[in-house]
């Protein structure tokens, strides 16, 4: 991990100072950027809940500095979380364990599992050292937004939601751009229980277990609501030629409307006419999720009446991108 410089440190120890006493600071991930408290201290991480609007019972994850944080957390680790912790960390995977009595139910939402990530972004890799090295051992941090809006991925995004009175480190824009892959092993077996850039067979392969079946016993994690990262303006996630005729009928009543959609069904769009907004989705997996919210939050601010969005493809590795745009659309407008 590379050292921080003068500037950066500073700000990293007046982060830390803020932290230790019980205030929330943002923070950049991989991922998106999270709102972070001590998650030792249940006052500080339900003040996470107050200013995201947050339900008591809908868990957060816990940000740690290494994979042996493990073991102050989680009071039971099976080897194949051993596993994937050691080779996916630092990275985009959330690992859910039966909870230590070190976590109070605050954190948990009251069940008795903890999810645990250790985020492999420079700045956040810093603060959570520094912050181990001042006695906090991990950082409650869920997204940094309004508990059901649109992830930020930006310091801007967060500043917009917030504004001055949470201290936001500014790491840059995140580089995966969706919420980490969450596994969790509540039986011995790993079961996805939210989709993310992390590949179920990268998972099965280094786990040397198959995934379990089925999620009747699985518990409640952040991000699995069927009405989630949603923006404020309507969203129809739509076919190529639904989309087509859907943005026909709209100009056709002078309505507002801003598209995000591949090249070619762009192709078809008068794109220069009035009251029309147009983004290019990318055609690989990584740099759409990259992009995606970034897009979604400047198509959100331009003043459209609705948002419309081409389905991705129906292909291997675009799973978690599906998943974050149909509870979009099911929390703002319909998935058709």
């Amino acid at each position: 991990m590379s050292h921080p410089d003068k500037a950066q440190a500073a700000t990293i120890d007046a982060a830390v100072a803020r932290l230790a006493a019980g205030e929330l600071v943002a923070f950049p991930t991989e991922t998106v950027y999270g709102l972070g408290a001590d998650a030792g201290n249940p006052d500080a991480v339900a003040r996470i809940f107050a200013a995201k609007g947050r339900p008591a019972d809908h868990p957060v994850i816990v940000h740690v500095a290494a994979a042996e944080d493990i073991a102050y957390f989680a009071r039971a680790v099976p080897p194949a979380a051993w596993r994937l912790a050691q080779r996916l960390w630092p990275g985009p995977l959330t690992l859910v364990l039966p909870r230590s009595a070190r976590v109070d139910d605050v954190v948990t939402g009251g069940q008795d599992t903890v999810g645990l990530r250790c985020p492999a972004h420079p700045l956040a890799r810093a603060l959570l050292q520094a912050c181990r090295e001042a006695g906090i051992r991990g950082l409650a941090a869920p997204s940094a937004n309004r508990f059901g809006r649109l992830s930020p991925t930006t310091a801007a995004h967060v500043r917009a939601e917030f504004g001055p009175e949470v201290m936001v480190l500014d790491g840059g824009r995140c580089e995966v751009g969706i919420e980490s892959t969450i596994v969790a092993f509540t039986d011995g077996q790993p079961r996805i229980l939210r989709p993310g850039m992390c590949p179920a067979e990268t998972i099965v392969a280094i786990a040397g277990v198959p995934l379990a079946d089925g999620e009747a016993l699985a518990p409640r994690v952040s991000g699995s609501l069927a009405q989630h990262y949603a923006p404020a303006t309507p969203l129809e996630l739509l076919g190529s030629a639904e989309l087509l005729a859907r943005v026909r009928a709209l100009s056709a009543e002078r309505r507002r409307v801003a598209v995000f959609a591949g090249a070619a069904t762009l192709a078809c769009l008068d794109v220069g006419a009035a009251g029309l907004q147009v983004r290019t989705a990318a055609t690989e997996p990584a740099a759409y999720a990259h992009e995606l919210y970034v897009v979604l939050h400047e198509l959100d601010a331009a003043d459209a009446e609705i948002l419309l969005v081409e389905r991705p493809p129906d292909e291997p590795g675009w799973e978690a991108i599906h998943d974050r745009l149909a509870r979009a659309a099911a929390g703002t407008g319909s998935a058709s």
